[in-house]
């Protein structure tokens, strides 16, 4: 654990890059261009300092690129300081392609960013979006960040919370396809997801009796039956082991009238049974400004809710909001974790 001097020190966050070929540096050097940012954090990036150099030329940005050399300096106001794990430059690359390079880099800014984490140097992570086919062509076999963040810390149980708006979302199963999804959601598998959503709720969100509601998976609830029966199976059944082991939760209950109850404060998060079914009201409530946040890790990681967005690189259309407030999520769950 990173120790705090005090407790108004300013957490040091590590900002790992992501995709190099994507809107990851355009966001980062928007972001950290904010005063907002040095009065939450000390920021450092993970990633290449010629490539921020680059965007912050082409955005015509006040600030400079400078190598991080002792992580708890003081920043100055309008310097970037970016920690650069390569042995090497990161060679030629085309902007908005997927590349072996490029996928090579990013899953290298992660693991450092998790070393240093780990080690205490960093008191967490936020990520900006990795390309999951380049990472794959690199030879890291994982379907997203989640998995490679637990593989790397050696997290038993991660699961995946989306926070935007009014809404809270952890997800049953998360980059599935539809088809597969039904055999996966097991009675273990909601116990899981209620867990851990509690997990979340009370220590990084400080809420001491969270409110917990599971959807069902099927229209109405299934009806009886009728539409299915997950419910009875697997999600009614998941419900009550979790209640047993001492984790309230309600359900099932259909999303269509529970996550409008959710929204309106009923509840204080959702276990969304795949993502879909959290991801669309969440981002029709809070796009652009929702954030991505790891539950079981020993380390604190939060994320963007986008993408590498490859159609709109170098044109200096990417909103950097969804990174301020993964950087703001990830400051103040620092700052309840040092107290």
């Amino acid at each position: 654990m990173v120790k705090s001097r005090n407790k108004n020190e300013k957490p040091i966050l590590g900002i790992t890059m992501g995709d190099p070929a994507g809107i990851g540096p355009e966001v980062i050097v928007k972001a950290l261009a904010r005063p907002l940012v040095r009065r939450l954090c000390r920021p450092v990036v993970i990633g290449s300092p010629e490539v921020l150099a680059k965007v912050a030329g082409q955005l015509k940005a006040r600030v400079k690129i400078r190598p991080a050399t002792v992580l708890d300096a003081a920043t100055p106001p309008g310097v970037i300081f970016v920690l650069d794990p390569l042995s090497e430059l990161l060679g030629p690359f085309a902007p908005g392609r997927v590349s072996k390079e490029t996928g090579a880099a990013q899953a290298l800014y992660i693991k450092e960013a998790v070393r240093l984490a780990l080690e205490g140097r960093i008191a967490g992570i936020v990520t900006a979006p990795i390309n999951k086919e380049a990472i794959n062509l690199a030879g890291y076999s994982y379907p997203g960040h989640t998995e490679m963040l637990a593989e790397l810390t050696g997290a038993k149980e991660v699961g995946m919370m989306i926070v935007g708006g009014p809404l809270r979302f952890l997800f049953a199963t998360t980059h599935v396809a539809i088809k597969d999804m039904p055999k996966l959601l097991t009675p273990e598998c909601i116990e899981r997801a209620i867990r851990l959503c509690h997990l979340g709720l009370t220590t990084l969100f400080g809420i001491k009796r969270p409110r917990i509601a599971v959807a069902a998976l099927n229209p109405h609830g299934g009806e009886g039956g009728l539409f299915g029966t997950e419910e009875r199976t697997a999600i009614g059944p998941g419900v009550a082991r979790a209640r047993a082991q001492g984790f309230p939760a309600v359900g099932p209950l259909p999303a269509d009238t529970l996550i409008g109850q959710a929204a309106r404060g009923k509840y204080d998060a959702v276990v969304a049974m795949y993502h879909d079914q959290g991801l669309i009201p969440l981002k029709l409530a809070a796009f652009g400004t929702s954030v991505n946040i790891t539950v079981g890790l020993p380390i604190i990681r939060t994320s963007v809710d986008h993408g590498t967005a490859y159609d709109i690189v170098g044109q200096g259309l990417a909103d950097e909001g969804s990174l301020l407030e993964a950087i703001r999520l990830a400051a103040t769950f620092a700052r309840n974790k040092s107290c």
